[in-house]
């Protein structure tokens, strides 16, 4: 079974860019498409639609609070009914590029302090799952939180998925920074094949923690995304071919 790389992407805005999108294409499966409340803007998405559909890479919504400045990773207090209202409002627009080009739209997944709040609130996971039904498409979070089980509540099904440049604390938790730390490509690598195979992953601070996965996220603005990028397609390219 195939195990999809997913990549945050669209992340520029105006005449600004984040992360080298084109070079990243050709080792990721799924592009995470940022949606106009973190980053990205009308023209971005389009051209990031348009070169995902160039590359055979399946797009989904990366919607995220209203956060612009803060690029999506600074936690806010909304109610559900006007956070599902945000997520429905960004993934339509993403959907309507999606639907100029011909192009399905494949899943959603929130970004940054979004995703973080929704692995811990129900309320937070569930206008996750309000905007979610809308478009009947699955949701990429982490196994084991309020994800996985509000989710499965609601009939939303969840694709748990591991995070290549991310660190984990002892609960097994994921660590959102606000900037993104450099990592050594192999080092990564070896990270995914531990968490793939055995099903395990060391701590930050050092013992191991338990994780489940069936796809692996690489950022766009992780210093040396593309080589990193490039290391993990290997070790899942591997781990398929040997299944």
């Amino acid at each position: 079974m195939a195990i999809p790389i997913n990549c945050d992407m669209g992340e520029g805005y105006g005449l600004y860019r984040c992360g080298d999108d084109a070079a990243l294409m050709p080792y990721v499966n799924w592009a995470n498409v940022a949606c106009g409340f973190h980053a990205s803007d009308p023209v971005v998405m389009l051209s990031t639609v348009r070169l995902a559909k160039t590359h055979g890479v399946a797009v989904g919504a990366h919607p995220s609070y209203p956060d612009l400045q803060g690029f999506g990773r600074r936690e806010m207090k909304m109610r559900r009914d006007e956070l599902a209202a945000a997520i429905l409002y960004q993934v339509g627009a993403l959907k309507a590029f999606l639907d100029a080009e011909g192009m399905p739209l494949n899943h959603i997944k929130p970004h940054g302090a979004l995703y973080g709040v929704a692995a811990r609130d129900d309320e937070a996971a569930h206008a996750v799952c309000d905007a979610a039904l809308v478009y009947g498409v699955p949701v990429l979070g982490l196994a084991g939180t309020r994800h996985e089980a509000v989710y499965a509540q609601r009939g939303v099904r969840l694709i748990p998925e591991f995070y290549a440049d991310l660190d984990y604390d002892e609960r097994g938790g994921l660590i959102i920074t606000r900037e993104h730390h450099a990592r050594e490509p192999a080092g990564a690598a070896r990270r995914v094949h531990l968490a793939l195979a055995d099903g395990r992953v060391a701590s930050l601070n050092g013992p191991e923690v338990s994780v489940r996965a069936a796809c692996v996220c690489v950022h766009s603005d992780t210093p040396r995304a593309v080589e990193l990028a490039r290391a993990v397609h290997a070790v899942c390219a591997s781990l398929t071919a040997a299944a």
